[in-house]
């Protein structure tokens, strides 16, 4: 079946339930697998893919179609992902029993078991980068999304995000070497 996600979205917005179930089952996997790769933990991916789908249901009627409907659905989840973050981090400055435990524990589903810890450790240095440079990194190379595409949903040209890119690649080099002394990365 072929599904126009600009019909569906107007559609939602005119509370049809059933297009709102269909544009959730075209778009759940792709909001669901970059929340995790932002939040590194299954529940707060759940949490932020709820949030997502919530926004999403709350602005059907405003979508312009500026941006397709995939630029669009990828830019709501990584604002809410960098959102929950920032909240969760401050909720936990008001929290003594806060660990980074939480952090560190990370597995994302798609990785290959054995490089489970190698792989462990790139997710939280790919958490540590600042926010664009994630995000760039992330939607490139995590979710496999065209360059031009990672500059429609970041809103920046493409030469911006290829420099993000460059300085999430050296940034990301240096803490695996500094990691990894003996070997050559």
């Amino acid at each position: 079946m072929n599904v126009n996600a600009e019909e569906l979205l107007s559609r939602i917005a005119a509370e049809d339930r059933q297009a709102f179930q269909q544009f959730y089952q075209l778009f759940a996997e792709k909001v669901f697998n970059t929340a995790l790769s932002y939040t590194q933990n299954l529940q707060d991916a759940e949490e932020v893919t709820q949030d997502v789908f919530l926004s999403i249901h709350q602005a059907a009627a405003n979508f312009k179609a500026k941006a397709a409907v995939n630029t669009w659905v990828y830019r709501i989840t990584v604002n809410k992902s960098i959102n929950f973050l920032k909240k969760k981090k401050r909720w936990a400055l008001f929290h003594l029993n806060y660990t980074q435990k939480e952090q560190t524990d990370f597995e994302h589903p798609a990785l290959i078991l054995e490089n489970k810890e190698n792989a462990k450790l790139l997710f939280q240095f790919i958490a540590s980068l600042a926010n664009k440079q994630k995000t760039a990194f992330i939607l490139s190379f995590v979710e496999d999304l065209p360059r031009q595409e990672v500059a429609d949903i970041m809103g920046l040209s493409l030469k911006a995000v290829e420099s993000l890119l460059q300085r999430a690649k050296k940034n990301l080099r240096a803490k695996l070497e500094k990691s990894y002394p003996n070997r050559r990365i």
